[in-house]
């Protein structure tokens, strides 16, 4: 066996590798603990998120599923589950559109609106013809997030007016008559108010004007469009209809 050399008392000693330390070549020293054990699931863990991963993706499914066929032209399974799915879409998933846009829009509708005051000599003046839509479509352009009262409001009134009463002899169809004329009326005396000029409002009157969409010149449509007017009778205002309204 060879002797060993001595040591110097002044020369330095190699340091000793700590137990954490490790080779040179980046592996750790068989002495280095082994790494823990992954965490595994326990079984009813397990049954339990797989449930709920059922239960999240089916009601997606379904939801999803409803609100196109909500949307959707009709078809069979629309026309089978008509009742399920309108349960589940409406009100708080109603879509105002309809897939693949089938019947777009020809018109353009424009309601307008007059009152009658009553002057205190006993004369009935009739004021010009209010553009309320005009009012609406000013709110909206350059608006960024503009508001579903402006965009919808009157225009919903006037479809749920006229769903209700025959053309041009204002007949009521039903029990909503009456009401869809006087929720018109109010939309119309919110934003009148109760005078005009200085004078009391008396009587309304509404009229439509429906401007056909003109086409493209290669088309072979007409290039100006003629703007047609229908105008219903005179409704009295009273005191009542301006309940409620700011």
């Amino acid at each position: 066996m060879p002797a060993q050399r001595p040591v110097a008392p002044d020369e330095p000693t190699a340091p000793r590798p700590s137990p954490d330390s490790t080779a040179p070549d980046g592996t750790a020293p068989d002495s280095a603990d082994p790494p823990p054990a992954p965490r595994r699931w326990s079984l009813p863990s397990l049954l339990l998120l797989t449930a709920a991963a059922v239960v999240l993706l089916s009601a997606t499914a379904w939801h999803l599923g409803t609100v196109f066929l909500s949307i959707a032209p009709a078809n069979p399974a629309s026309q089978r589950y008509t009742t399920e799915v309108n349960a589940h879409v409406y009100p708080e998933f109603e879509q105002n559109w309809q897939l693949f846009a089938p019947n777009p829009l020809q018109d353009n509708i424009a309601v307008q609106a007059r009152v009658q005051t009553l002057t205190g000599a006993g004369g009935r003046p009739e004021s010009g013809w209010i553009n309320l839509t005009a009012q609406d479509i000013a709110h909206v352009r350059g608006d960024l997030a503009p508001s579903h009262v402006d965009q919808n409001l009157l225009r919903r009134a006037w479809d749920y007016y006229t769903s209700w009463h025959n053309l041009p002899n204002q007949n009521s169809l039903g029990t909503g008559g009456p009401l869809s004329q006087e929720y018109l009326k109010r939309i119309a005396l919110q934003r009148i108010g109760r005078d005009w000029h200085g004078e009391p409002v008396n009587q309304i009157q509404f009229r439509v004007a429906t401007t056909p969409v003109v086409g493209p010149t290669w088309t072979g449509a007409q290039h100006k469009a003629k703007t047609s007017y229908q105008t219903l009778q005179w409704w009295v205002v009273t005191d009542d209809d301006y309940t409620g309204l700011l």
